[in-house]
């Protein structure tokens, strides 16, 4: 019969609960940072304390099959790309359209979804025509360096900027503005909840939406395109979408 040994059992417990806490440090998920500005249903959104949508889904559906957690950092728009681009973020994601103009900043991935910016006017008024909108006393609202932003002072005239689309929708019940120019998801999102408000003729434009890394993240971009793929492929991106499309906002 063996003798007892305390020390030699003490020192067996704590190699074992050494390896035991390795094992659960392995285990801990990165965390992937994402930029984005949370007030643009249907693509991100909060919802009790939480920021949900399709690009929210999109990124967390990804991010668990490549061993991420994703933590997301509410900021204004015009940050996003740029906290991408100097790597206080991992990736951006705020319906952002693929540009040529900032293809020089960052990278995009495959694009996942299509959007046309589209005029918003109150039913009763007068601007009936997209070509009503050229005149200079018509106050045009958009959301701050966004494409519409960009379309609307190189093809119509000087608008009024907001830092939000929902600021801008909400300038209209005011009075602020005249017309508005945004994407046509969030619109028709806002507008089945405001039925005071239609939106004009066909979209002015047709865009496509990408999420947006870092010019030294390539690594990452890939892994992320090889699963947005996957998803595309199975159906599965689809269904996020139409889960948030055919979603009145609240």
């Amino acid at each position: 019969m063996k003798k007892y040994c305390p020390g030699l059992c003490m020192l067996m417990l704590a190699g074992i609960a050494l390896l035991t806490g390795c094992g659960e440090k392995k285990a801990e998920k990165k965390v992937l940072l994402m930029a984005t500005e949370p007030t643009f249903p249907p693509y991100e959104f909060y919802e009790k304390g939480k920021v949900i949508g399709i690009d929210a889904d999109i990124v967390r559906e990804i991010a668990a099959k490549l061993g991420y957690r994703v933590e997301i950092i509410d900021m204004k728009f015009d940050s996003v790309i740029l906290a991408v681009k100097n790597g206080k973020c991992d990736i951006g994601a705020s319906g952002i359209t693929v540009t040529e103009e900032r293809k020089k900043q960052i990278d995009f991935s495959l694009p996942y979804a299509v959007e046309g910016q589209v005029v918003v006017v109150p039913k009763d008024s007068k601007l009936a025509k997209i070509e009503s909108l050229k005149e200079d006393d018509v106050r045009l609202g958009v959301q701050r360096e966004t494409t519409g932003d960009a379309f609307v002072t190189k093809s119509l005239h000087e608008p009024i900027r907001f830092d939000s689309v929902n600021l801008v929708l909400a300038a209209l019940h005011t009075g602020d503005v005249d017309a508005v120019i945004c994407d046509l998801g969030p619109a028709k999102r806002y507008i089945a909840t405001h039925p005071e408000l239609t939106i004009l003729e066909k979209p002015l434009t047709q865009e496509e939406y990408a999420f947006v890394f870092s010019k030294d993240n390539e690594e990452l971009r890939k892994r992320f395109d090889a699963e947005l793929l996957k998803l595309k492929q199975s159906g599965k991106l689809q269904q996020i979408i139409d889960r948030y499309q055919n979603s009145p906002s609240k």
